[in-house]
């Protein structure tokens, strides 16, 4: 990859993937819940499945049409909910609230550094990487819907 910076943004991209794997794990820990743990190792895996994509991408395997934007629905829940204290006895609902905000700062971060940069290949990759967290933040955010409110056989 020529440009030093986007090497650079990327090097940051991989640590933050670590980071969020890491973070999901020690939530899979503090749960109970077998259907919550099995999305929480799905989320962490999609961590790793991004840092494995960086890496490629950083050492000139991928070109930068390989992560394309797909329309994501942008439900917006998070914004409107407090994020729960992280404890060993969180309901599943609070689980997945806790991972939505997650994938909501990390979309910010990612929309933020693009912001930062003219058009070019460093501004468009950043949008990819937002759109992706932005991708999981809407799973969670469905999770965490379909937890909290689940369907009555009212209707």
């Amino acid at each position: 990859m020529p440009d030093p910076r986007l090497t650079d943004l990327i090097n940051v991209a991989i640590e933050r993937e670590e980071q969020a794997y890491a973070f999901y794990m020690g939530l899979y820990d503090k749960v109970e819940d077998t259907g919550v743990k099995e999305a929480l190792e799905w989320i962490a895996g999609e961590e790793l499945k991004h840092k494995k994509f960086l890496v490629s991408y950083r050492d000139g395997d991928f070109d930068q049409d390989t992560l394309r934007i797909n329309e994501v629905v942008y439900y917006r829940m998070a914004e409107h909910q407090k994020q729960p204290d992280i404890e060993k006895s969180m309901k599943p609902e609070d689980v997945f609230l806790v991972a939505a905000h997650r994938e909501l700062r990390s979309y910010n971060f990612y929309t933020e550094m693009a912001r930062m940069h003219s058009e070019g290949d460093t501004h468009a990759m950043l949008l990819k990487i937002a759109n992706e967290e932005l991708k999981h933040k809407e799973k969670m955010e469905y999770l965490y819907a379909n937890t909290a409110f689940p369907q009555t056989s009212g209707g």
